[in-house]
C-alpha cells in the first residue's frame, strides 16, 4: 500500500496484516516516510489499539533494521515496563534488574530515556556514570563477571532516529511504548514485562507463548506498568493467568504517593541509590523485590512467589545488588 491508502485505511479503523505492519516500520524505519508522514502514522496507529498482527509485524521489523549483537545465545532475561502509565514511579524494573542480577541470574536489560515520564531506565544510568555501548564484547564481558547489562535503544535502533524526534515533541505514550519491551536486540530467551493496559497485556501474553518463552506480563488494576502492590496485578505467564493480590507476594499493600519518584532525574536517582544500598522505604523496597520475584520465577518455574521474595530480598539485603552497581561502573 502506499502512504496515503495506508494512512487512510487505518484513519477509518483498519488493523494492518503482519505483512502490510512489516512493510509500514520498515518503511518509517528506511526514512521512506517524511516527519509528517510519520507523525500521521503515529498518532493514528496510537489512537487505537494494536491488533496481534500488527504488533507481530511492527516487532518482526524493528529486530530486522535493529544492530545485532551476539549475546543472543545466553539464558538471559530482560525486564522492563511499557512506560506510558504516566505514575511517575521511581527506576523500579531498572533495580529490580539489578536485584535479579545479584541473586544469580543474568539480565540483558533493554532501556531507553524517558519519554511519558521523568526517567527512563537510560536516564538514571547514565548519571550514574553507565557508558552505553553497542559493542557485543563490552556486553558479554559484563554478563559474563556480572550477569547483566544493558542495551541502550538508540545504538541498537538506529532506525528510530527517523521517528525519535516526533516522538519527543508528541511527549505522548505511543506504539513505541507498546514495542519497546518486546524489540530487546539480545532476544532473551526470558522476560518479564509490565504492560500500561489489560488489552496490551493480553497481546503480550499471546505473543510470547507463541514465542514459546518464559515469561511473566504484568498490569496493575489501577493502571501500573509493574507490580505496584497498590492494587490486585493480573498476572500472565507461561503457566496461564491469574488475578494476584499483595498478599500473594507475601508483602503488605502500598499506596501510590509511596511509589512517586520526584519531579527531576535528579530525585529519581537519589531513590535509585538509597533503594539499591537497601535504605529504601519499605513500599520502595517491596515494590521492588515484588517485580524481582517475578522476573526471578521466570527461571525458578517450581518455587512460589513468596520463595522468590525471600531470593531477591537476600540479593539487596546482604549489599550483592549494591556490589554489583558499584562493580559494573568500575568496568567502564
Amino acid at each position: 500500500m502506499n502512504f496515503k491508502s495506508t494512512i487512510e485505511q487505518i484513519m477509518h479503523g483498519y488493523h494492518l496484516s503482519a505483512e502490510e505492519a512489516f512493510s509500514v516500520m520498515s518503511n518509517m524505519g528506511d526514512g521512506a516516510y517524511n516527519e509528517g508522514q510519520n507523525t500521521a502514522l503515529i498518532i493514528a496507529l496510537s489512537s487505537r489499539d494494536l491488533s496481534l498482527e500488527e504488533i507481530t509485524g511492527f516487532r518482526n521489523a524493528l529486530l530486522e533494521l535493529s544492530v545485532k549483537t551476539s549475546i543472543t545465545s545466553y539464558n538471559a532475561i530482560d525486564l522492563c515496563g511499557t512506560g506510558g502509565d504516566e505514575k511517575n514511579t521511581f527506576n523500579i524494573s531498572t533495580l529490580a534488574s539489578f536485584v535479579v542480577a545479584a541473586a544469580g541470574y543474568k539480565v540483558a536489560k533493554h532501556g531507553n530515556y524517558g519519554v511519558s515520564s521523568v526517567s527512563g531506565s537510560s536516564n538514571v544510568l547514565e548519571k550514574l556514570g553507565y557508558n552505553f555501548s553497542s559493542d557485543s564484547s563490552k556486553l558479554e564481558k559484563e554478563l559474563n563477571e556480572l550477569n547483566i547489562c544493558f542495551l541502550h535503544a538508540p545504538l541498537f535502533h538506529p532506525a528510530l532516529k527517523n521517528v525519535s524526534g516526533v516522538r519527543k515533541q508528541l511527549g505522548i505514550k505511543t506504539i513505541f511504548n507498546s514495542l519497546g519491551p518486546l524489540v530487546n536486540p539480545a532476544r532473551t530467551q526470558k522476560q518479564f514485562v509490565g504492560v500500561y493496559n489489560l488489552k496490551l497485556a493480553r497481546l503480550y501474553h499471546y505473543l510470547l507463548q507463541q514465542d514459546k518463552k518464559d515469561y511473566v506480563v504484568v498490569h496493575a488494576l489501577d493502571g501500573y506498568d509493574e507490580i505496584s502492590l497498590t492494587s490486585p496485578v493480573q498476572y500472565y505467564s507461561s503457566a496461564g493467568e491469574q488475578l494476584l493480590q499483595p498478599t500473594d507476594f507475601g508483602l503488605p499493600t502500598n499506596t501510590q504517593q509511596q511509589l512517586y519518584g520526584g519531579e527531576t532525574i535528579d530525585d529519581a536517582l537519589a531513590i535509585f541509590k538509597k533503594v539499591i544500598a537497601n535504605q529504601g522505604t519499605a513500599a520502595q523496597t517491596n515494590a521492588v523485590l515484588a517485580n524481582a520475584a517475578a522476573g526471578i520465577q521466570c527461571f525458578e518455574n517450581n518455587k512460589s512467589l513468596p520463595e522468590c521474595v525471600a531470593i531477591a530480598k537476600e540479593a539487596l539485603a546482604n549489599g550483592k545488588a549494591n556490589q554489583l552497581l558499584i562493580k559494573l561502573l568500575e568496568i567502564q
